[in-house]
């Protein structure tokens, strides 16, 4: 039996078929046209911000990360447009399969990208950019399944009630902006810290495919064919049931890819408001590793070499009152307690979570001497940014900057100009101000950057450096596993207001470890060697690392 179709009104687009049947009013049938809208915009949204994140985390460079999700997303969002053209005279059916895809791919895409970083990262060769070709692939897949729902919406909803093209756009993009914004806020607020990027990637998808088999299959089933419904409603379930034993596994999945990451010897793993924190080794003799995000913060057997190179330096003087920025695993405090005359160690750290390991964590109270129990070290769980902003001007003798390396966009503005000016008033007539560098050998016009730096904020500068790790995991701002791109060395830079500071270590110090006078001064000429001429300072609006 053919239908007949209803006349096309003026103005109506040649594939207008006429009034859909609804089970609804049509007033009734355009709202929850517009709700599924607004439900697929922040769904779409959240992938977006997953994906960013996630790469973030991974890859590193967060601007860099940003920047290739959303300009490949954006892309393919204007082909998806246009290859939807031709799902117009099929708009119900068209937009249901899209969903579902949409929800499946978008929905596994975290999982997907975070296996691919955990068990080929490590490969090297042609695996090693595995999870950056991955990113552009679900940027790419994703945006075009987004762009494509835009002209099935605007043909669903003229079905419903024939309206004018600007009305119906108006209409149709202000549930798209309203759901966006929605899902944007959704995302850092509620599902990241109290879901995971996992979890809230797969929730995601499935609220997206029940909005939209909810729309086909309930208030346009009339314009599908009995094997349409039949088809959809099974691939619904299909995605459906992939989604939900995907949540189900998620926690032996993250257990398993976090050891194929860190190793077998991952003993305490915790998500705190600001950063993922992994501990591994630390029992049966075996050496203490700290992660943070992904990025090894220090190495057991390498630790002291580290933090005695960072502190000792600037404890040659004055060195009463001491502040450290960053260092809330209490290594940088117990190397300045160990000098006679320190009467204050104020450390200021923006993690009270990772604070709190270090009290109670077995392993990393002992490393670091116990220091929290110090009546001497107070603690404020803050930006060290903004703490120095409000803190007194010329109050400490040393200030050591404990702080990741450079070139991690979210440590930026620790390494700017504007920086290092407000830790030169807080420095006390005499003071010393030290700054972790970053590697030199590797990357040294980013330490010479920070040198450069520092000396355009008013500092005298005595640059050095020490032999690091040779591990096949960088702190860096790349997370890489390649051994060969790991850095071998930290580089320091010890600065003063008035005159250049010596490099001498303080005589009445005890002896230290791994550092001596001799190999201080060898570290120093080491590092003038690889100056870098031209380098230019780093400012908030002007970043350059």
């Amino acid at each position: 039996m053919i239908e007949a179709q209803a006349p096309a009104p003026p103005g109506a687009p040649p594939s207008w078929r006429g009034p859909a049947r609804l089970p609804v009013r049509p007033g009734t049938g355009r709202f929850l046209v517009l709700a599924c809208v607004f439900v697929c915009a922040a769904c779409g949204l959240v992938y977006e911000l997953e994906l960013v994140a996630l790469a973030s985390y991974l890859i590193g460079d967060s601007v860099t990360q940003a920047s290739v999700v959303l300009s490949v997303m954006v892309f393919a969002m204007g082909i998806g447009s246009l290859a939807a053209k031709r799902l117009r005279r099929f708009a119900a059916a068209g937009f249901g399969a899209l969903e579902a895809a949409l929800a499946l791919v978008g929905g596994c895409s975290a999982m997907a990208l975070y296996a691919v970083f955990a068990w080929t990262g490590a490969w090297g060769g042609l695996w090693a950019g595995g999870p950056r070709v991955l990113l552009v692939a679900f940027s790419l897949a994703i945006g075009l399944l987004i762009g494509a729902e835009v002209p099935l919406l605007m043909e669903l909803i003229q079905r419903v009630r024939h309206q004018d093209a600007g009305g119906a756009v108006a209409d149709l993009f202000a549930a798209d902006y309203v759901g966006a914004l929605v899902g944007g806020l959704a995302f850092p607020f509620l599902l990241l810290p109290f879901l995971g990027q996992l979890t809230s990637s797969l929730l995601t998808g499935a609220v997206n495919v029940v909005a939209g088999a909810a729309l086909v299959l309930g208030l346009f089933r009339r314009d599908l064919t009995c094997r349409a419904r039949c088809l959809l409603l099974v691939a619904n379930v299909i995605v459906l049931g992939v989604l939900a034993s995907a949540a189900v596994l998620v926690d032996d999945f993250e257990r398993a890819s976090r050891q194929a990451v860190y190793g077998d010897d991952v003993r305490v793993a915790v998500q705190t408001g600001v950063q993922e924190i992994v501990l591994t080794g630390g029992a049966d003799g075996r050496p203490l590793d700290l992660y943070l995000d992904g990025r090894l913060r220090f190495g057991g057997r390498e630790e002291r070499r580290y933090h005695e190179a960072l502190v000792h330096p600037a404890m040659n003087g004055p060195h009463a009152r001491v502040l450290i920025l960053g260092g809330g695993d209490g290594l940088a405090a117990r190397e300045a307690l160990a000098h006679p005359g320190v009467r204050r160690v104020d450390v200021v750290d923006p993690d009270p979570g990772l604070v709190r390991l270090a009290r109670a964590d077995p392993a990393l109270s002992r490393l670091n001497g116990g220091v929290y129990r110090d009546p001497r070290v107070h603690v404020s769980a803050a930006d060290a940014f903004q703490w120095l902003r409000e803190a007194s001007a010329a109050t400490y003798d040393v200030v050591v900057a404990d702080l990741p390396d450079p070139g991690i966009t979210a440590s930026t503005k620790l390494y700017s100009q504007e920086f290092y000016g407000l830790a030169r008033r807080a420095l006390a007539p005499g003071g010393r101000l030290v700054v972790h560098a970053g590697p030199v050998a590797s990357r040294a016009r980013v330490f010479w950057t920070v040198e450069a730096t520092l000396r355009a904020a008013g500092l005298r500068t005595a640059p050095y450096r020490v032999d690091g790790r040779a591990t096949g995991f960088t702190a860096g701002p790349d997370r890489t596993t390649d051994v060969a791109r790991a850095p071998r060395d930290w580089g320091f830079v010890l600065a003063a207001a008035e005159a250049r500071p010596p490099l001498r270590l303080d005589p009445h110090a005890r002896p230290l470890h791994t550092l001596t006078q001799a190999a201080l001064t060898a570290d120093a000429r080491a590092a003038e060697g690889t100056r870098v001429t031209g380098a230019r300072a780093s400012t908030l609006v002007h970043p350059r690392y």
